[in-house]
């Protein structure tokens, strides 16, 4: 399972970098991005127990601009991650999302 993770995270990442993932255009929130994936994935992705996220993890929550990541959120992406999991992560993290704020298509309860 810890070889699957990886895969997965390798994938979303060489997805994310080319784009595929992404809205078009360039954010400024890429290097929040990237971050996420590479230190949050294995706690917010499907499918899996919802989990408390690293010390690693939290940094990169913290320093980054949620709204911004949320607003780069594609149909894609909402498959292969739990939008439940990602509102625990961030809240776990000290940084939760507002009510009413939208992820892709998903809207926190």
């Amino acid at each position: 399972m810890v070889i699957s993770s990886r895969v997965l995270i390798g994938l979303t990442m060489i997805l994310i970098i080319s784009g595929k993932l992404l809205v078009s255009g360039q954010g400024t929130c890429q290097g929040d991005i990237e971050g996420l994936m590479r230190e949050c994935a294995v706690y917010v992705q499907r499918p899996g127990p919802k989990v408390n996220p690293s010390a690693a993890c939290c940094r990169v929550v913290k320093r980054s601009d949620i709204r911004c990541a949320c607003g780069r959120v594609t149909s894609s992406v909402q498959k292969m991650i739990d939008m439940d999991k990602v509102v625990h992560v961030t809240a776990f993290c000290g940084k939760p999302l507002a009510h009413g704020t939208k992820c892709g298509s998903y809207v926190v309860p």
